[in-house]
């Protein structure tokens, strides 16, 4: 038996990575992100996990907030967190308040939401069988879709660099 969750790893001497901490979160930990002293984790069907990383070899759970859906991946900018949420689409959550994380606005994807990227206005969601979405999230409690491309086979992940988004996309 172990702690499922986020696990915390010192890189500072890269041939020899180690652990020294974790937090155990109640479901599966699919995606995280970090900004500031806070980690970001998507853990299924337990939704978003705000976990306290201030002291690395102690990070504790400090709040969540629950998402309707199955939330795979995780994005932040500013003060909100993005949610790649399975059928619940993409989810967007202020966090401002660590403690008390809330949802403020959500665009239900045609498909299965797998992976988000941000990249300015916009977040750019891996839609499973509907390809990449383009969302406008320039309103956060109304977020609206502006463009897609559709994929020959299933979008899971998504990563942008500059005029590029770079999408991970398998056959099953």
């Amino acid at each position: 038996d172990y702690d499922a969750g986020l696990r915390v790893i010192d890189i500072s001497t890269p041939s020899n990575p180690a652990e020294v901490g974790c937090c155990d979160t109640p479901n599966y930990a699919w995606g995280v992100a970090v900004a500031g002293s806070y980690a970001y984790v998507a853990d299924y069907d337990a939704g978003l996990r705000v976990i306290d990383i201030s002291t690395p070899s102690n990070p504790a759970e400090v709040g969540y907030c629950d998402t309707p859906g199955v939330a795979y991946d995780v994005a932040v900018a500013s003060s909100y967190a993005y949610v790649a949420d399975g059928d619940a689409g993409l989810r967007v959550i202020d966090i401002s308040t660590s403690s008390n994380p809330t949802e403020v606005g959500y665009y239900v994807t045609p498909d299965y939401a797998l992976g988000v990227a941000v990249a300015g206005s916009y977040a750019y969601v891996a839609d499973e069988d509907s390809g990449l979405r383009v969302i406008d999230i320039s309103t956060s409690s109304n977020p609206t879709e502006v463009g897609y491309c559709d994929t020959p086979g299933k979008a899971w992940g998504v990563a942008v660099a500059g005029s590029y988004a770079y999408v991970a996309d398998y056959y099953d």
